[in-house]
């Protein structure tokens, strides 16, 4: 069959995949060469249908199977070209799967431990249920003081062995009494933790986190706590331009006691930390409380107040992660959103350290 030689010739010199379907669907599509005559067997006697019947059904496999090994051997010749062009470099690091993110809480209390580090403190823990002896009484809170009322702190109904009642901690300031009960003096200590308050609102959870500090030595003054925290604050934004304003305020730990404010400036409708606040453009925000150890809570620590003093200082970790990453809303914290953590968590390699930025995220998720 001349038709067939020439077909089988056709497919033998195509070169690209598509040439050869164009082939097979001349030949074997509803329209073509091969499928025509197949539709003649129809009209043939039997006699004729017997003698050109098998021609016609061998020139459909074979044209059939040339186009089936045309087409595998394109195919392979394709991927022998790609083989040869595209070549994997072994040497190369694999690249990086995500698999979760650290949450911005751990990552700042990362970073506050990395810049506290640096100035000599170390870090203390101390246990979430607490007496109210540690978590008050110590700290000169008297028995009237409203912090102990039942709608700011949560009480467990039981009692402990000397008969004290029991608590979540309302703050980490009771790490400090047992900081000084356990190990005497002088202290250098940043407590950062989770502590509890029977209060919830659009500013405010009733789960937080806090972190405090504590030095106890000899010959300490206001002078000192200044530059520890303003030190501590340049280190934390990354800005040498941070103004602090000191405010009288009151504490029952600390006497006397200030409140600390940080001046910011306003970029684009939104406050950044920076700057002083008493420009046009700028104002003071209050980031911290601080002052001079009480007397009480230094013999409650087991110390003598005449040869021992010190300062103490308390934030918020969630506050200072917003105020640094550009968070609006606390609540988000803890909604558990793997999208709000995609956006803002840290990958795990992330480690804050003073000589590369405590605030750089060098391909983590959110470099």
């Amino acid at each position: 069959m001349e038709q067939l030689d020439h077909t089988l010739a056709a497919i033998a010199a195509a070169d690209t995949p598509d040439a050869v379907e164009a082939l097979r669907v001349a030949a074997l599509g509803k329209q073509g060469w091969v499928s025509a005559l197949l539709k003649t067997l129809g009209a043939m006697t039997p006699e004729e249908r017997l003698a050109q019947g098998p021609q016609i059904h061998a020139a459909r496999e074979q044209v059939t199977a040339t186009l089936a090994a045309r087409k595998a051997a394109l195919e392979s010749a394709a991927l022998e070209a790609r083989l040869a062009s595209e070549r994997v470099d072994l040497s190369l690091p694999a690249p990086e799967t995500p698999r979760g993110s650290v949450h911005p809480v751990s990552q700042v209390m990362d970073e506050l431990a990395e810049i506290f580090a640096d100035m000599g403190f170390a870090v203390a823990s101390g246990p979430e249920i607490e007496d109210d002896w540690h978590n008050f009484t110590a700290l000169n809170m008297p028995e009237t003081h409203p912090a102990r009322a039942m709608h700011d702190t949560f009480y467990f109904p039981d009692k402990d062995d000397a008969g004290r009642s029991m608590l979540l901690r309302t703050h980490t300031s009771p790490v400090q009494i047992r900081t000084m009960i356990m190990g005497g003096a002088p202290v250098r200590i940043i407590a950062p933790g989770r502590v509890y308050r029977s209060d919830s609102d659009a500013t405010h959870t009733p789960m937080f986190h806090q972190i405090e500090g504590l030095v106890i030595d000899k010959g300490i003054h206001l002078g000192h706590l200044k530059w520890t925290l303003e030190t501590f604050l340049k280190a934390f934004f990354e800005r040498d331009d941070i103004v602090l304003r000191l405010r009288p305020s009151y504490f029952p730990f600390t006497e006397p006691s200030v409140e600390v404010d940080v001046g910011y400036t306003l970029v684009g409708g939104k406050r950044v930390i920076g700057g002083g606040g008493d420009a046009a453009d700028g104002g003071w925000m209050e980031v911290l409380g601080s002052g001079m150890v009480n007397r009480h809570v230094i013999a409650a620590g087991g110390l003598d107040p005449d040869e021992w003093q010190g300062f103490a200082f308390g934030t918020g970790v969630d506050r200072l992660a917003m105020l640094k990453y550009g968070m609006d809303d606390l609540r988000p914290f803890f909604d558990g959103d793997q999208r709000w953590l995609g956006h803002y968590g840290f990958a795990a390699l992330d480690v804050p350290t003073l000589s590369g930025g405590v605030g750089v995220q060098a391909g983590g998720v959110r470099a």
